[in-house]
Formats: C-alpha cells, structure tokens, sequence
C-alpha cells in the first residue's frame, strides 16, 4: 500500500476551496459547509488508495452530496447549545456587498435537496448531465427533471435585475 498522504494532502489544498464553495451551496451555511466538507474528507481519507486515480474530485462530490443528504435526513447534527461562544463570531460576509448574490443564495437554499444538489452540480459546478446523475446515483432524466422543476421554481422566485437594483418588486407594488 503506497502512502496516500502527500497526494491527499495535495488535493485538499488544491481542490477544497471549489469544494467548500459546493458545501456552502448545499447547506447554505459557511460553517455547516465547513463542517459538511470536514466530514467528506474525513470519509475519503481513508480510502485514498482506493479511489479512481483520474477522477478523485466527482468521487468527493458524490460523498459531499450523500453526507448533506444524510445530515438533511437526520436534521439533528448532534451539535447542542451553549451559554458561551467558543470563539468571537466572524463578521464577513461573502456576499455583503452583491444584492445579487444574495437574492440568488436565497433561492437556492430554498428549493428541495435533490433539486438544490441537481442546480448547485450543473450550474455552480459545471458538470454535465451525465456527471451530475453519476454524483447524485441517479440517472440522467432524473437530474433533468430535478433541474428543470428547480429552474422553474427558481424563475417563479427570482425578481428582474431591474427590479432588484431599483428596490421594485415582482408583482409590483
């Protein structure tokens, strides 16, 4: 058994930031995205050998997508409450200063898993029908159909540009 760790170690510090912005995508929250990839690299790590040498990321995505639907099953992260912060809250906010960015995050939280993970891996991601259903376990018409019912819902929600910049809104008044 070769050792993993060099090759690991590399993939992580050139991969994780595409996978933590995935993460976000999917929990619509930067620590729990954080958390959520901790827990995929931990998953993987330990298989590393194993996995296919050319294509290690759509494997990672795979368990990025079935842990936030594990932990959206679950809906209790086993994390509990408590009277003091460990550490100050941090007051950065990747999309303060982009009304856009916002709006658009909202409504991707919004829709349903399967149909936020379809949208995040085709559009956010860029992977193809194909790519998508093999890091869902689904097959092709189900990511099309997922993405088609998140793209309609996502038109039905989502204001003009025009309205947005402006402060108007959809059925105006």
């Amino acid at each position: 058994m070769r050792d993993a760790t060099p090759d690991f170690e590399e993939f992580v510090a050139a991969r994780s930031p595409r996978l933590l912005r995935m993460a976000w995508l999917l929990t619509g929250d930067p620590h729990l995205a954080e958390d959520l990839l901790q827990t995929a690299l931990a998953k993987v790590w330990p298989r590393w050998d194993q996995i296919s040498i050319d294509r290690p990321e759509a494997y990672v995505r795979r368990v990025l997508v079935n842990s936030h639907v594990s932990w959206w099953r679950r809906r209790w992260h086993g994390e509990l409450p408590h009277d003091r912060l460990p550490e100050p809250p941090v007051d950065a906010d990747p999309f303060e200063d982009v009304v856009v960015g916002q709006v658009v995050a909202a409504a991707v939280r919004a829709l349903p898993p399967r149909q936020r993970a379809a949208v995040v891996l085709r559009f956010f991601e860029d992977l193809s029908v194909e790519e998508t259903a093999e890091a869902l376990g689904c097959t092709a018409g189900t990511v099309k159909s997922q993405t088609h019912r998140a793209l309609v819902a996502l038109r039905g929600k989502l204001p003009t540009r025009e309205l947005l910049m402006h402060g108007g809104h959809r059925d105006g008044a």
